[in-house]
């Protein structure tokens, strides 16, 4: 495969992946504003978030006041911000288009109906749109086209690279929605076990869409180290961090017999899924959850950087 249509497949599964992760960002902003002010963790919720999101600085200068309005059209309708839904939406399809014979007619149709009624939730005012209504349209145009993926393409090459697109975006917006959590929401060390710890957690679980399946794996109680360790190295949780690296892995290794070599970047997705399969969840607690959800953060990175040398630059080595 030229190494361009590689490019465009794993953007467009970034994009997407992206597009679901400010969806999330805004439900857990809005969920746990409405809890009563508790004296004010990382200046407020809606901050955090959009630290956590990297857009801060450029929410800052456009808008100024983080309050949820502003944060709403930041983080969903506009196009200056490159990780608002709409952006990512434009982008994922334009990414499509360039690589249509790639693609099979019942994913280009799902790209375009998700393009189409993008258009259509932003030509209605915006009293008519409910923070809720956008965040459940995006998670489910999402989810609908990854199955649509999943249900119709060829596992071929191309097959690997969107969803090597897939699991690095989610690796790394599910560390920063954990780091939003544990870092920058609970105001005080000595809320650490509170009821509102407790709640902020239910709700990083109900946002990420793994309330239930936390429950059928660990049973009632909700404690920091069992839900660290359900969305960080449990295999069974779809969005915990290890499953992430595991499909990078295993999408590494079809490239990798498929065109008969090795590259860099396998040898990083295979050192990263090996410290984390020995890891234990105090170990994380040991170290400090900001300090190793940082850290993972800079090694999915890294491991991007080495899936775009072997693969996506044209300068294959």
């Amino acid at each position: 495969m030229l190494s361009r249509t590689a490019a465009n497949l794993f953007w467009l599964a970034r994009y997407m992946e992206r597009a679901e992760t400010a969806a999330r960002f805004l439900e857990v902003g809005a969920r746990i504003a409405l809890l009563p002010n508790a004296g004010q963790g990382f200046r407020n919720e809606w901050d955090a978030l959009l630290r956590a999101a990297g857009t801060a600085d450029a929410f800052a200068r456009k808008y100024g006041e983080p309050v949820q309005r502003n944060i709403e059209s930041h983080l969903f309708f506009d196009q200056d911000n490159p990780a608002s839904v709409a952006a990512c939406i434009r982008n994922a399809r334009e990414n499509g288009r360039i690589v249509r014979t790639a693609l099979t007619t019942q994913v280009w149709e799902a790209l375009n109906t998700a393009h189409a009624e993008l258009q259509e939730i932003e030509r209605q005012p915006r009293s008519d749109t409910g923070l809720s209504r956008l965040t459940e349209w995006t998670i489910r145009t999402a989810a609908l086209l990854r199955g649509t993926i999943d249900a119709t393409l060829l596992r071929n090459d191309g097959y690997d690279f969107l969803h090597l697109g897939y699991h690095l975006e989610r690796a790394d917006n599910t560390a920063r929605l954990l780091d939003v959590k544990y870092f920058v929401l609970l105001p005080k060390v000595e809320f650490v076990g509170s009821g509102l710890d407790n709640y902020q957690w239910v709700t990083l679980l109900r946002a990420l869409s793994a309330h239930r399946a936390f429950h059928w794996a660990y049973g009632g109680e909700v404690t920091a180290a069992r839900i660290a360790h359900f969305l960080i190295l449990n295999p069974q949780c779809p969005r915990a961090l290890i499953t992430s690296v595991q499909g990078l892995n295993a999408h590494l290794d079809r490239l990798s017999r498929g065109y008969g070599r090795s590259t860099p970047a396998q040898t990083a997705a295979r050192g990263l899924l090996g410290e984390m399969a020995e890891m234990q969840v105090e170990q994380i607690f040991d170290e400090g959850l900001h300090e190793y959800l940082s850290r993972f953060i800079g090694a999915v990175s890294g491991l991007g950087g080495r899936i775009h040398d072997s693969y996506l630059s044209g300068d294959q080595r």
